[in-house]
């Protein structure tokens, strides 16, 4: 049996100045299509490693990933990366920022009046529209993101990849883009694969959490499926029994049956 995204007997080894380091083994997972997956563990796990894996941006030296029957072999539009850090560029407005990720996937077959609908829709859909000529250094660190989220949008990716999106905002930021992109999700029916350190929002915004073992050669320790009803209210969920129930599912495997590596803990 297949899903959208399927990885079979992955590996990834690296081959750096101080020797091999062998990152990832036996990675197996398989993701349904409009599934919203969490990986998350400790530093140095291979979280970033295997999403970006799925993104093309690196090619595993073992296995095999799938996205959509075809085989994963390089970065495409069909998958669009949000990182923590947003990676707009500075010189260019937040409309032009998206519109040029619009221009590079449908240049080819729309005109310019349709792209710059496109842009707008995108920016509308994560509430920035009114900041759509504005430059990243005139916007917060959350207007930013939301920036970022809607140009990964715009490009109508099959599969939304972030890599702890919001690892660098502040506690209130933070938790107001986690219910944004809830109501996103909800609209485009996105399947994501979203890197996140953080529990409670691993279990607010996934289907299924995936808890990787510590590395060197990190793999899957257990899949945890989150129960819980759609649409999410965080509020209500604080103290709903299934809530709770993953949440300490996934506190015990992290803290109790796979600890923080010793190195981490004296750091």
């Amino acid at each position: 049996m297949t899903g959208f995204i399927d990885i079979r007997d992955a590996e990834m080894v690296f081959h750096t100045k101080q020797g091999r380091f062998h990152a990832l083994r036996d990675i197996n997972l398989r993701i349904e299509r409009g599934q919203f997956v969490a990986l998350i563990g400790h530093s140095g796990c291979g979280k970033s490693t295997l999403l970006n894996l799925i993104a093309g941006l690196l090619k595993a030296t073992g296995g095999a990933l799938i996205c959509d029957g075809r085989e994963i072999a390089a970065p495409g539009p069909e998958r669009a990366v949000v990182f923590q850090n947003h990676s707009l560029l500075p010189w260019l407005t937040c409309f032009d920022n998206v519109y040029l990720a619009v221009e590079r996937v449908f240049a080819a077959r729309e005109g310019k009046a349709q792209l710059k609908a496109r842009t707008t829709a995108a920016l509308e859909l994560v509430g920035m529209a009114h900041a759509a000529t504005k430059r990243p250094h005139e916007i917060s660190g959350g207007m930013k993101q939301r920036v970022g989220i809607a140009r990964a949008l715009a490009m109508e990716p099959k599969v939304l990849l972030m890599d702890e999106p919001f690892g660098a905002l502040d506690a209130l930021t933070r938790a107001h883009l986690q219910d944004e992109l809830l109501k996103i999700v909800a609209r485009t029916q996105s399947t994501v694969v979203m890197v996140t350190h953080d529990v409670d929002e691993a279990v607010l915004l996934s289907d299924r959490i995936v808890m990787m073992t510590n590395g060197p050669a990190a793999t899957i320790g257990e899949v945890l499926d989150v129960p819980l009803a759609r649409p999410r209210d965080r509020v209500a969920l604080a103290e709903d029994p299934a809530y709770m129930h993953c949440r300490k599912a996934v506190l015990d495997f992290l803290y109790t049956r796979h600890g923080a590596p010793r190195e981490k803990l004296a750091a």
